[in-house]
């Protein structure tokens, strides 16, 4: 299937490992030029010069002027992103009554702010070309919340109220805004979660794994391919009727449709 994205800008945040790093690569593959991006500029370049047409930003998106300069670097080498892949690092682990209104505070200034700027300075451009896509990297959590994961379900369940809610107001000037969903992928970021639960609950992280597994219906963890195969489907032409839509690759990890 040609996903129509030759010649398109795909801004990918987050985007020096795990799954940001694989959407990367996969809307590279599709002919995109891509905008391969993080705090770890070394990375972020060599990762870059792997792919066609890409380039490397060291940008922290947290800070204040971040995001404009991530996407004034995204115009200045390849002209305004048609494509804005939402994406950032996930909050630790922790239960809902340990946390604060600091901690809520920080989970929004790491999931929910950046975007909302990422978003304000990307969004013009596509309603005047007629022509956008926003998707976000999100967590099962959106769909059932994680136990033991209150930071990411709070941050992640505020950023997909605010995109469904502007998925109807932007649909009729030809951009879509979808989330994908991941469960359990084989990222660093796993493994750091599945060492924290086991020193949490006292088990080995093998022990901490089969647990895990044994509640995934595909029996195993995902592929940071497979998962940016889903994300690069939104992101391109034939996905132009579907938005506001939350899509889950997670191997049937949650139990409903």
């Amino acid at each position: 299937m040609d996903l129509g994205l030759t010649g398109r800008t795909a801004l990918v945040c987050s985007s020096t490992g795990g799954i940001g790093k694989a959407v990367a690569r996969a809307l590279a593959a599709e002919g995109a030029d891509t905008v391969v991006c993080g705090r770890r500029g070394d990375r972020a370049r060599a990762i870059a010069a792997e792919l066609p047409s890409a380039i490397g930003v060291e940008v922290d998106l947290t800070a204040p002027d971040g995001p404009a300069a991530l996407v004034a670097a995204a115009v200045e080498h390849f002209g305004p992103p048609d494509v804005l892949v939402l994406n950032g690092p996930g909050p630790r682990p922790g239960p809902a009554h340990e946390l604060d209104v600091a901690d809520a505070d920080g989970a929004l200034d790491a999931l929910l702010r950046p975007h909302l700027r990422l978003v304000g300075l990307c969004l013009p451009a596509m309603r005047e070309r007629g022509w956008g896509r926003i998707v976000a990297v999100g967590s099962s959590g959106v769909a059932a919340p994680l136990p033991g994961m209150a930071l990411s379900n709070l941050g992640r369940a505020a950023l997909a109220g605010y995109l469904r809610t502007l998925a109807g107001e932007v649909a009729a000037a030809g951009v879509t805004v979808n989330m994908v969903l991941p469960g359990r992928i084989e990222t660093e970021r796993l493994a750091a979660v599945d060492a924290a639960n086991a020193e949490r609950s006292g088990r080995t992280v093998a022990e901490v794994t089969e647990a895990s597994l044994a509640t995934i219906p595909a029996g195993r963890y995902g592929r940071p391919e497979e998962f940016a195969a889903a994300a690069a489907f939104l992101c391109g032409a034939p996905a132009s009727y579907i938005t506001g839509t939350a899509l889950r690759c997670d191997g049937g990890l949650v139990r409903h449709l």
